[in-house]
């Protein structure tokens, strides 16, 4: 089973470095992935209110027989729960679907800056974590400029920033902000949901190098890079296949010709104007 690092948060709370995610993964699937994704040591589950399935996210924790504090769990808010007292709501709301009575990292999935609330949704997120509801919180998606408004009107650094991050999209800007303030950075997409990156020859010849697969070598890519990722499957063999990067490490130069891969191009929306 694998041993994963972990990364301590500005907040405090260690987060494992690599989790398991569940975007896309339809509800009676969720069951058997996470099993298997335990199985293999992985303890960070990454799921959403948007994605449908916290219930049966829920049922898989309780199912695994392991303790509440082996699993770190991160839930992120619906798009439409925006605004200070419907954040808190939401909350209560997941942690009834998964069957927790605290969240270990809580994120606005979107700032959706065109309606101008993700301020004051921060703000129920801070009271979110006073009271203990949630560990640790965090954004997802937010520019510089949005980060930059959060510390000019509360009093609370994100934790954790989740972005779009793979090596057609490195985020290096994004990442050295996140460094200068503390804040986290999560990657999702971390190997560009499996496209035509992972056929690209340079990753291709780097895998005959170290014997792993193209996959396996953008993960461990991240993890040099001190990114917290969390790939997603379904399949059992390579849900076990893509943890298994903690047993090698990159040279430099292929660390830079990873990072060379970099085309500027997103695979999803651009939070400026999503939403």
């Amino acid at each position: 089973m694998a041993q994963v690092p972990s990364i301590r948060l500005n907040s405090g709370v260690e987060i494992p470095q690599f989790g398991f995610g569940v975007f896309q993964i339809d509800p009676g699937d969720v069951g058997p992935a996470l099993g298997a994704a335990f199985e293999a040591g992985y303890r960070h589950v990454d799921t959403a209110q948007m994605y449908r399935n916290e219930t049966e996210v829920g049922q898989a924790i309780a199912a695994s027989g392991l303790r509440r504090d082996e699993v770190f769990v991160t839930t992120k808010l619906d798009n439409d729960r925006h605004g200070h007292d419907e954040a808190v709501a939401a909350l209560g709301e997941s942690l009834e679907r998964l069957g927790l009575d605290h969240l270990d990292l809580f994120l606005i999935h979107w700032p959706r800056p065109s309606e101008d609330r993700y301020v004051e949704t921060w703000k129920g997120f801070e009271k979110l974590a006073s009271d203990g509801r949630t560990r640790a919180i965090g954004v997802s998606n937010f520019q510089i400029p949005h980060l930059e408004r959060l510390a000019a009107e509360t009093g609370t650094v994100p934790a954790v920033n989740q972005i779009e991050l793979h090596p057609r999209l490195p985020q290096e800007e994004l990442r050295a902000y996140h460094r200068e303030h503390g804040i986290a950075t999560e990657a999702w997409s971390p190997i560009g949901q499996g496209g035509d990156l992972l056929s690209d020859e340079r990753l291709v010849s780097l895998g005959q190098k170290y014997g792993k697969t193209p996959a396996q070598l953008v993960l461990r890519w991240h993890v040099e890079l001190g990114n917290i990722v969390f790939p997603k499957s379904v399949t059992p063999s390579r849900i076990r296949e893509n943890i298994e990067v903690f047993d090698f490490e990159l040279a430099p130069a292929d660390m830079a010709t990873i990072s060379e891969l970099d085309t500027g191009e997103r695979m999803g929306p651009d939070p400026d104007s999503f939403g």
